[in-house]
C-alpha cells in the first residue's frame, strides 16, 4: 500500500496544496505525517503542530458543547429555543421555497434545539443557492467562508435573523451551517457566558485543546499556516495570512466553523467520543449523548434533498454519519464532517479509528479531492 507520506507528498508536488498534515490514530497507535511548508512561499515546513483554520469540523465541537448543557439540565432537546432567542418566539417562513422573501406565513410549530441540531431549523443552505432567502444568509449574516472580523456581535446578528423567513418549516427539511451558528449564540446565553469561555472550561481545557480558539495568540502565529483560495489562472490566491481575520478575538464565535485548531487538539476531541464521552477517566459528555450526536436523525427524503452535501451519509449533531457504503471508506456509522478551508475529521467506532487531514487550501463543492479521497482510502485500509 502507498505509505501516507506518498500520498501528501505526491498531492504538494502536483501543486493541488501548499502543505498537509495528516493524522491516522487506532487505539494507542497514532500515525502522523506532513509535507509542504506553511505557506506558498515555503517559508517554513509544515509540522504535526502547525495550527489550520479548521472551518466546518468547528461543528462537532460545538455540538458538544450543547449537549453538555443538555446533560446540565440547562437545556432540554425538546425545548423552544425561544427560551433562550427569544428573537425567534414568531418565526415566518417562505410560502413556497421559492417565493420572494415577503411571502411568508407564521412557522407551523416552535423551534426547538433538536431541530438546531439536527439542521431541520429551517435555516440554513439548500441544494438551490439561487432561492430568494437564501441571499439574505449571505448578505446579512455573513454566511460562507468564515470572515470572522466582519461578523456583527451574537445580539446585532440574532436581531438581524429575526428579519429573515425561514426557508422550510421546522422540523422538515436539512439544511446546512446557520443551524451551527445559532446554537453558539443560545450556548452562550444559556450558559450565562461567552462560547469562547464555556467551550475553554468545558473541553478545550479538561482535553489539553492548547491550541484550538476562536483567534491566533501573537508568539503562536509562527505556527499559523496562511490560507488559500484556487486562482482563475490556476495558482493559489491568498485569502487570510496568520496576521489577517484570525490574529484578534471575534465578536460573534462562529460555531459554524470559527475555531482555529491542530491534528492532536482535534484528535483529543475525537478519542472523547470513541471513549463513549470520558477522557482520562473524567466524563465530559454521557453515553446517552454521544449516541445521539453520532447517530444518523434524518428521514431518507431529507438525505436525498441534501445531495449536494450528502451522499452516502445521514446528519447525527454536528456532523455527518454514514449510512451506506458509497466507497470504501464510507463505513456505517463513521461520525464526522469536512471543511471548506480543506479540513476533515472523522471518528469510525467499528474500527475505533480516529482520522484527520488538515490543509490551508479552499476545497469547496460536493465532490472530495483527490487528496481527502487518497486520504479516506488510506485511513480506512490503516
Amino acid at each position: 500500500m502507498t505509505s501516507l507520506h506518498d500520498i501528501l507528498k505526491d498531492q504538494v508536488d502536483k501543486g493541488s496544496v501548499p502543505g498537509v498534515v495528516a493524522l491516522v490514530a487506532r487505539g494507542d497507535r497514532v500515525e502522523v505525517e506532513t509535507a509542504g511548508s506553511v505557506d506558498a512561499e515555503g517559508t517554513a515546513p509544515m509540522a504535526r503542530d502547525s495550527i489550520f483554520r479548521i472551518a466546518s469540523i468547528t461543528k462537532p465541537v460545538v455540538a458538544a458543547a450543547a449537549m453538555m448543557l443538555v446533560d446540565d439540565g440547562v437545556v432540554a432537546l425538546d425545548e423552544p429555543v425561544s427560551t433562550w432567542l427569544p428573537e425567534l418566539a414568531s418565526p415566518v417562513v417562505v410560502r413556497t421555497p421559492d417565493a420572494p422573501v415577503d411571502d411568508v406565513v407564521p412557522a407551523a410549530r416552535p423551534i426547538t434545539l433538536f431541530d438546531l441540531l439536527t439542521f431541520r431549523a429551517g435555516y440554513g443552505f439548500p441544494s438551490d443557492f439561487s432561492l430568494p432567502a437564501v441571499a439574505p444568509l449571505f448578505g446579512d449574516l455573513k454566511q460562507g467562508p468564515p470572515q470572522p472580523q466582519t461578523v456583527a456581535g451574537p445580539d446585532a446578528w440574532m436581531a438581524a435573523l429575526s428579519r429573515i423567513p425561514m426557508l422550510h418549516q421546522p422540523g422538515d427539511t436539512w439544511l446546512y451551517n446557520t443551524c451551527s451558528d445559532i446554537l453558539g449564540v443560545l450556548i452562550a446565553r444559556a450558559a450565562g457566558r461567552p462560547l469562547p469561555e464555556f467551550l475553554q472550561a468545558r473541553l478545550f481545557d479538561p482535553l489539553g485543546m492548547t491550541d484550538t480558539a476562536f483567534a491566533v495568540p501573537a508568539g503562536e502565529r509562527g505556527r499559523f499556516t496562511s490560507a488559500y483560495r484556487e486562482g482563475q489562472s490556476g495558482g493559489l490566491d491568498l485569502i487570510d495570512a496568520p496576521d489577517g481575520q484570525w490574529s484578534t478575538p471575534p465578536a460573534f464565535p462562529s460555531g459554524a466553523g470559527g475555531l482555529v485548531s491542530t491534528a492532536d487538539d482535534w484528535l483529543a476531541f475525537g478519542r472523547m467520543l470513541l471513549a463513549g464521552g470520558t477522557a482520562d477517566g473524567r466524563r465530559l459528555l454521557s453515553a446517552a449523548s454521544v449516541r445521539q450526536m453520532t447517530t444518523d436523525h434524518l428521514t431518507a427524503s431529507q438525505r436525498a434533498d441534501s445531495h449536494l452535501f450528502l451522499e452516502g451519509q445521514g446528519w447525527g449533531f454536528g456532523g455527518s454519519v454514514d449510512v451506506a457504503p458509497v466507497d470504501p471508506w464510507n463505513v456505517p456509522g463513521r461520525y464526522g464532517w469536512v471543511g471548506g478551508t480543506g479540513t476533515a475529521a472523522h471518528i469510525t467506532p467499528s474500527t475505533g479509528t480516529v482520522s484527520i487531514l488538515l490543509t490551508q487550501r479552499e476545497m469547496g463543492g460536493p465532490t472530495p479531492p483527490a487528496l481527502m479521497r487518497e486520504f479516506w482510502r488510506y485511513a480506512a485500509d490503516a
